[in-house]
C-alpha cells in the first residue's frame, strides 16, 4: 500500500554563507557553473528528516534510518518543496527547488537499532595542525577523530530556525535535532584537513540513539573510499557518532568531492 505524505515546505537558508568553505560562497560557486553559494547539504539533509520525525516522532529519533543524497544545488532564499511516498514501510523523500529535483533518499523505522560497539571504532584525535589537503590527508584505512562540538539551549534554538523546522518535539523534550550529526560528520573532514571549496555528496545515516541538547559531540571515523571520478576527487568515510564520548548516536556512511574539478585539473 502507498501513502503520500503531509509535505514540508521550506524558505532555504544558506546558514554557512561565512564559513572555511567557499563553494557557499556566491563568487566562488560561481566558477565551478552553479548560479550562486550552495545551501549545505546537511542542511537540505535537515529539511528532509521533517517528514519522517513528523511521522514517526521520538522512535525514529532513536532507531530510525534515513539516506540522502544530492544532486542539484538548493539555493539560498529560494523555496525548497520536500515530499514523501511512503509504501511496505519506506517514505521515499524528495526535495525539489527552482522546478529541478534537488535531493532524493528514503527513511525507515527498524524495529530495533543494531548494536554498535565504541570499541569497534578507533578514538582518535583530530590533526593538531592542519595542513593543505591532499590524497593522504584521507588516506584509505585511516582513523580520524573531530573536535567535540556541542550546540547548548540557545544555540539548538538558533539552528532549529535557520533549518525552518517547525516540529515540537525538539524543545518540548529537549532534545537535538539529527541534522547535527552529519555536521559532525562534515567536521571530520574540516578538522584534518584545509580543503578549498568541496561538496557533500551524500549520507547514510543509522540512528541509533535520541541526541539531547547540550550532548558534546564528536566522530570516530574510518576513511573507506578515496578516488577519482569524472575528474573529481572523492572520499567516503564511516564513521559511529559520540555523544559525551560514551553514547553512540548514529552510525554513519558520509561521502563528499574533496577537490572539485577545477581544483582536481590543477
Amino acid at each position: 500500500m502507498t501513502s503520500r505524505i503531509e509535505p514540508h515546505r521550506v524558505s532555504a537558508y544558506n546558514t554557512s554563507i561565512h564559513s572555511e568553505n567557499k563553494m557557499h560562497d556566491d563568487t566562488v560557486a560561481k566558477r565551478y557553473g552553479f548560479i550562486g553559494g550552495l545551501v549545505p547539504g546537511v542542511d537540505v539533509m535537515a529539511y528532509m528528516m521533517h517528514l519522517p520525525v513528523a511521522k514517526w516522532g521520538r522512535a525514529f529519533l532513536e532507531r530510525g534510518l534515513i539516506e540522502a543524497r544530492f544532486v542539484k544545488p538548493v539555493y539560498d532564499g529560494e523555496i525548497a518543496d520536500v515530499s514523501g511516498e511512503e509504501s511496505n514501510g519506506v517514505l521515499a523523500i524528495q526535495v525539489e527547488s527552482r522546478g529541478e529535483l534537488c535531493a532524493t533518499g528514503t527513511a525507515s523505522l527498524p524495529a530495533a537499532a543494531p548494536p554498535f560497539s565504541l570499541s569497534d571504532f578507533v578514538d582518535v584525535a583530530a590533526v593538531g595542525e592542519r595542513k593543505p589537503v591532499d590524497a593522504m590527508s584521507y588516506a584509505l584505512g585511516k582513523w580520524l577523530g573531530a573536535v567535540p562540538r556541542s550546540w547548548g539551549a540557545d544555540a539548538a534554538r538558533e539552528y532549529l530556525a535557520d533549518i525552518r523546522e517547525t516540529e515540537p518535539i525538539y524543545d518540548r523534550e529537549g532534545l537535538g535535532h539529527p541534522g547535527l550529526l552529519p555536521r559532525v560528520m562534515n567536521k571530520v573532514l574540516v578538522d584534518n584537513a584545509i580543503m578549498g571549496p568541496w561538496i557533500h555528496v551524500g549520507t547514510r545515516m543509522q540512528l541509533l540513539s535520541a541526541a539531547r541538547i547540550g550532548d558534546e559531540l564528536t566522530a570516530r571515523a574510518k576513511v573507506i573510499g578515496n578516488y577519482d571520478k569524472k575528474g573529481h576527487r572523492f572520499v567516503e568515510v564511516d564513521a559511529l557518532v559520540v555523544a559525551n564520548g560514551k553514547t553512540p548516536l548514529a552510525h554513519c556512511h558520509h561521502i563528499a568531492i574533496y577537490q572539485p574539478r577545477e581544483q582536481a585539473a590543477a
